[in-house]
């Protein structure tokens, strides 16, 4: 058994697109709309899905915004270098909520980016 992918619903698909590929450098790995259920599935990620876990961006069409409530918390991605990285993030237009640092009650150094349907993702740093 293996995790396969995490399913985010987004109220616009090419913004959320535009911000896993360019600002967070995943590749768009299959995108395919469905006219009778009237929603568009599209995954992204660092590598093949027969390889690595994904994400799964589902637009609702007419849906724009959704709640996120308070049970989903974030993704995680591992990163080599926190700092630069959320410098690029800045720089490709991204939103670092969270500036790197020592996680609380902790020595894990950690930053949290926010994606344009408000989903949080955090960082970590890989030693």
């Amino acid at each position: 058994m293996r995790l396969l992918h995490t399913m985010l619903r987004v109220g616009n698909l090419d913004t959320s697109l535009q911000f896993y590929c360019e600002v967070l450098g995943m590749k768009l790995l299959r995108r395919k709309d469905y006219p009778d259920g009237k929603f568009t599935l599209a995954f992204v990620g660092y590598g093949e899905e027969s390889d690595h876990t994904v994400i799964e961006l589902t637009y609702n069409w007419g849906v724009d915004k959704y709640d996120l409530g308070t049970a989903y918390g974030h993704i995680a991605l591992g990163v080599n270098d926190i700092y630069s990285t959320c410098e690029q993030i800045k720089h490709r237009g991204g939103k670092v909520v969270r500036e790197p640092g020592p996680m609380k009650h902790g020595a894990t150094v950690i930053a949290f980016i926010q994606d344009p349907d408000g989903y949080k993702v955090e960082l970590i740093q890989l030693k």
